[in-house]
């Protein structure tokens, strides 16, 4: 896996990221990431969340014909709960990005994060168009402003890429610190291939990585407004590789953005997996997972390096799927806890020290498995989010 590569790094892509002036610091806030075909095959997944953005419900439209030759995307800015008007500057950046690239706007997906409520310093925008389009490029440097683009409160930019032995590649890169839930995060995340593939089998193939990887990360229980998961495939590789195997790398590329939203959530001082095995299916393995993950009696006791199992016991317990007490075993960084209804070894033993912490929960009730990630609720992240809005 590489991170130093993202959106430029399979063939046909061009990117720039720029500072249009949305955000009063000067930093990047402006995204454009350019498909020069041959192919120009989308898809793209979106927040469950009922009260969606004006930019998740342009895409939610324009991707339904499975095609895209551009996305724009800024931060500073949500661009949710701002009504029809909202919805008009939406429409207003296709169109301007349309002109510019002498394509229609039905082939231009829009993306916003940042406050809520608020809109967009319009005139801002459209010239963060025309600066963008001359800065588009197929450099690492061109993805990697690409990826800063998009930031809010993250620390770091945050792209992957990976080549298969078959000779097609997909990259991308993502944002998202806080407001982590699944369905599917705050979080924008663009993905590119070469691969040659159709739009209905883009669409299949980005449904299923999205299942185990952005719906598996639950930092806090927020689901956003905004979020929005887009893949291009520009077929300039040449190869058409199985579903499988194009599957397989995208869910591989997923995981690894994945993992670095974990490591950059808000507040983080620990990175939490919890693997809930032998449940009676994998959709109860992933409920309980995520039950536990959002629960903040467990969230404050690992960021205080407690293994506190009767917290994990407590909030598993309170789950919608089938648990027998009597049967379970709860496992700390490798030491049994909890086993058939009482206490196991002293909870001591269990260290907490590090960033890195595994809760293994075995159900002894069927075969299925499913892991979810999380963090810890630490000071850090109520003062960063108790001071967002200024």
């Amino acid at each position: 896996m590489n991170r130093n590569k993202g959106v430029t790094g399979p063939q046909g892509f061009r990117a720039a990221g720029i500072a249009a002036g949305i955000k009063e610091s000067g930093a990047l806030d402006f995204t454009l990431v350019v498909n020069d075909g041959p192919s120009d095959a989308a898809a793209g997944v979106f927040t469950t969340n009922k009260v969606k953005a004006a930019p998740v419900l342009w895409s939610q439209q324009v991707i339904q014909s499975r095609r895209l030759t551009a996305v724009v995307l800024n931060s500073g800015g949500a661009n949710a709960c701002t009504g029809p008007e909202g919805f008009q500057d939406t429409h207003a950046t296709a169109e301007k990005v349309a002109e510019v690239l002498g394509t229609g706007a039905v082939d231009v997906a829009v993306c916003s994060t940042g406050l809520i409520g608020e809109r967009l310093p319009m005139d801002r925008v459209l010239a963060g168009v025309e600066n963008a389009a001359k800065e588009l490029d197929s450099t690492v440097e061109a993805g990697l402003n690409a990826a800063t683009g998009v930031m809010t409160t993250d620390s770091r930019p945050k792209q992957s890429w990976k080549a298969s032995d078959q000779g097609f590649s997909v990259g991308g890169f993502v944002k998202g610190a806080g407001m982590l839930a699944p369905n599917m995060a705050t979080m924008l995340s663009v993905i590119t291939t070469d691969a040659k593939i159709s739009g209905d089998r883009l669409d299949s193939a980005l449904r299923q990585a999205v299942s185990r990887t952005f719906d598996r990360l639950d930092v806090d229980g927020g689901t956003s407004t905004n979020d929005t998961v887009l893949v291009l495939a520009s077929g300039a590789s040449g190869v058409e590789p199985s579903f499988d195997d194009f599957a397989a790398l995208l869910t591989e590329v997923a995981g690894d953005l994945v993992k670095q939203l974990q490591g950059d959530a808000e507040g983080v001082t620990k990175e939490v997996s919890i693997t809930v095995r032998q449940a009676a299916t994998e959709a109860e393995a992933v409920h309980i997972g995520r039950t536990v993950a959002e629960d903040n009696l467990v969230k404050t006791a690992l960021f205080g390096s407690d293994p506190n199992w009767g917290r994990v016991a407590m909030a598993l317990g309170r789950a919608d799927a089938e648990i027998d007490p009597d049967v379970l075993q709860i496992i700390i960084n490798g030491v049994s806890l909890y086993r058939n209804g009482t206490r196991d070894r002293d909870r001591s033993e269990a260290d907490l020290s590090g960033r890195d912490i595994e809760i293994v929960i075995d159900l002894n009730v069927g075969e299925a498995e499913a892991t979810v990630l999380t963090t810890d609720l630490s000071h850090g992240y109520v003062e960063e989010n108790s001071a967002y809005s200024s």
